[in-house]
């Protein structure tokens, strides 16, 4: 089977949609499948190409088996609605025209949360007369009016439009969260085209491992709690609470030992990191990204890592990927995020959930964690014993088998 999957993110970026494409695409490739990915040249969250890329027209590369075409589009930041428009769009028509120079395809995929990627996938089912698939993310328009970047309007009700077509359309769609599948139920989407694929964790890489020394040394966090944010800062993310609780504890004696650590780029970084240097804040670092094969040493220094997305809905419906990774890690967490990914932190016992946006609320829990080893031993114990239930190898087989089946039972089918 050849795969044709289309993605505007893939490493060498690190963040959640690159990594799961990657994961699955590498075991597709491992168990003799042909994958051939197209995107664009790295360049996520900041806008500016990886070092030893250009934005070409086209170039290709393989990267484990899988074979990697990266075309020309408009890069800019990750913010701004309109600029990130011409992003996706720029994106959208590239894959589009490259992809017909893409032979024997039997099935394509297309990858949200923005669904320009996804009209992509339309368009080329249509020409190649293959089945697509449409991998649901996240909500989308609905997310970028959670984050405030998009208003109740007449553009937002096109795009509403274009999301209920998009899935109607496509021969099956993937979803994250099983929310997500309840959510496209309740508007009119039929169940059975439907399957839940979970975010998960690459347990080759996210495993236990003692803190790295040098790197402890290095940031100065010898001998202190160390609670840690890894990942995208963006708009979705409310890492004002993060900075407002480590304002708190630094106003208490009892608390000198309390560290924050961020690591990550993204929309709003620069704003997070001003109102911490505005309150004079030194129980908190920030890192910039670091390449995935490091990321495990910043890991390493976390006794507690913090997951946390602003109040909304929608974000409820959301399984953040990182929860997963510290599970594999045996990182206890502090879960910010209403829903069902804190169902799932609460039935599995991996950590302690606080209310989003409560800086005071996600302060007491560190209060309490440093004196509590008991406590936090016995959620290291429960994540190890659960992240086998997410690993990233099955999962990918679990998706696989369902492209097999649907493909078996899909008659009429062109090759192109």
């Amino acid at each position: 089977m050849h795969i044709l999957f289309l993605t505007d993110n893939f490493p060498p970026e690190v963040n959640a949609p690159a990594s799961r494409t990657f994961e699955h695409c590498r075991e597709w490739v491992k168990l003799g499948e042909q994958v051939t990915v197209i995107t664009c040249a790295p360049n996520f969250p900041k806008g500016k190409v990886f070092p030893g890329y250009k934005n070409r027209l086209c170039q290709t590369e393989t990267i484990e088996g899988i074979r990697v075409i990266r075309v020309w589009s408009y890069i800019t930041a990750n913010e701004g609605f309109v600029r990130r428009s011409l992003d996706y769009i720029s994106f959208m028509v590239a894959a589009t025209i490259a992809s017909l120079f893409t032979k024997k395809v039997d099935v394509v995929i297309g990858t949200s949360p923005q669904f320009f990627t996804v009209c992509a996938a339309y368009v080329v089912g249509l020409l190649k007369r293959v089945p697509w698939i449409f991998e649901l993310r996240d909500i989308w328009p609905e997310s970028i009016k959670a984050v405030g970047s998009m208003k109740d309007g007449v553009l937002y009700r096109s795009l509403e439009k274009l999301e209920l077509f998009l899935y109607r359309k496509a021969n099956r769609v993937i979803s994250l969260t099983q929310s997500f599948k309840v959510e496209l139920v309740s508007r009119g989407i039929s169940a059975e085209k439907i399957d839940v694929i979970t975010n998960g964790v690459d347990l080759s890489l996210f495993k236990p491992r003692s803190k790295n020394q040098a790197l402890l040394k290095q940031l100065g966090l010898e001998n202190k709690f160390v609670a840690g944010y890894i990942g995208t800062i963006g708009m979705a993310h409310g890492l004002e609470t993060l900075v407002e609780a480590a304002e708190i504890l630094q106003g208490i004696p009892a608390a000198i030992n309390i560290h924050f650590l961020v690591l990550g780029d993204g929309a709003r970084k620069g704003v997070i990191k001003e109102l911490a240097s505005q309150k004079k804040l030194k129980n908190i670092a920030f890192i910039d990204t670091v390449p995935k094969s490091e990321v495990g040493d910043y890991w390493s220094l976390l006794d507690v890592s913090i997951i946390h997305l602003k109040k909304d809905p929608l974000f409820e419906k959301v399984i953040p990927s990182k929860l997963f990774e510290c599970m594999g890690m045996g990182i206890p967490v502090l879960h910010g995020v209403l829903g069902e990914s804190a169902e799932i932190v609460n039935r599995l016992g991996v950590g302690k959930t606080v209310p989003p946006e409560n800086p005071k609320e996600l302060a007491l829990e560190l209060m309490t964690l440093p004196v509590n080893s008991a406590s936090l031993g016995q959620m290291r114990r429960a994540a190890l014993n659960s992240a086998g239930a997410f690993e990233r190898r099955q999962l990918a087989l679990n998706m696989l088998q369902i492209l097999q089946h649907h493909l078996a039972g899909h008659s009429g089918r062109g090759k192109a």
